[in-house]
């Protein structure tokens, strides 16, 4: 509703960057570019300085930054008002999820809120938990959905659910039988790791701190980006792992894995993630407060 070129220019200004706004406004840099120096031809002086590869507000770009703030809150407070006096509900929303979360929970709680809300968009990007993270401080995303804490303080972070952490074997392994296991125990084995920046990795540190056990002592023969691939890695004979148990109902039906419980237990936090903003549109509060009463419904995975 708002003059392009003023939208164009709030997300540069927002980002202090081309590309990310580029990626943020899902436009081509070009015509990013081409927005914003429509913008200063109007105003008829530079918004930007640009040196060395970076940028930063002119003062003239910062006043008209102030405004755009204000002109936006304005507009996104008509548009909520609007749609509650209609029952409106609808627009794009732009989700980022962790691997396991994306691939375990969110296709049953974005289909049963898309059959309530029809009208609503959505597009789902997959990270690790430290790329959504940087995607939500970026504004690249309106809502982030994590596996491992978030220590931004200027992020909010709610709790969704827990997960349940467990140790996987072959089914021929000779742990296959034992009821628990200790980290100690477990990595005497080779061990199937996740890559540097995912959630699960992070989390089995700290447990593993915890414990009394480095992640430096263990025998990591392998590092992989995703559930899926350490699955057939751990199925192929290739070593053992620890994994969210809910990522493993599939093997678990077919006897092609064994999961056993960890001693002491490892659970961690599903958490939702966002920024403080102060105005955002009426279909991201109808889909946390839908996936707030979803977590609520559905505690554990």
């Amino acid at each position: 509703m708002a003059d392009r070129r003023l939208q164009v220019f709030h997300t540069v200004a927002r980002l202090l960057s081309f590309t990310k706004a580029a990626d943020a406004l899902h436009m081509t840099q070009p015509a990013v570019t081409f927005q914003v120096r429509q913008l200063e031809e109007y105003f008829n002086t530079r918004l930007f300085d640009r040196t060395h590869n970076r940028i930063s507000l002119t003062e003239v770009g910062e006043c008209v930054f102030e405004h755009a703030e204000k002109i936006f809150e304005q507009y996104s407070e008509l548009e909520n008002a609007v749609k509650a006096m209609t029952g409106d509900v609808s627009g794009i929303l732009v989700l980022g999820a962790s691997t396991t979360i994306a691939e375990y929970m969110l296709p049953a709680l974005l289909g049963d809120f898309k059959d309530k809300y029809p009208d609503v968009r959505i597009r789902l990007q997959v990270s690790n938990t430290d790329g959504i993270v940087a995607m939500v401080e970026d504004n690249v995303i309106d809502l982030g959905v994590v596996e491992a804490p978030v220590s931004n303080k200027s992020l909010v972070v709610e709790l969704c659910k827990k997960d349940q952490l467990v140790a996987v074997v072959p089914p021929d392994h000779p742990f296959a039988h034992k009821p628990s296991i200790t980290p100690k125990e477990l990595f005497s084995e080779p061990y199937i790791c996740r890559e540097e920046g995912s959630g699960t990795r992070e989390v089995i540190s700290d447990y593993l701190e915890q414990q009394a056990v480095a992640m430096c002592d263990l025998n990591v023969v392998m590092e992989l980006g995703s559930p899926e691939s350490i699955k057939g890695a751990v199925e192929a004979g290739m070593g053992v792992t620890i994994l969210s148990k809910a990522t493993l109902h599939k093997e678990l039906e077919l006897g092609t894995l064994t999961t056993i419980t960890l001693d002491p237990p490892l659970e961690r936090p599903f958490s939702f993630v966002h920024q403080k903003q102060k105005f955002r549109v009426r279909a991201m509060d109808e889909l946390l407060s839908f996936a707030r009463q979803y977590c609520s419904d559905h505690p554990l995975l």
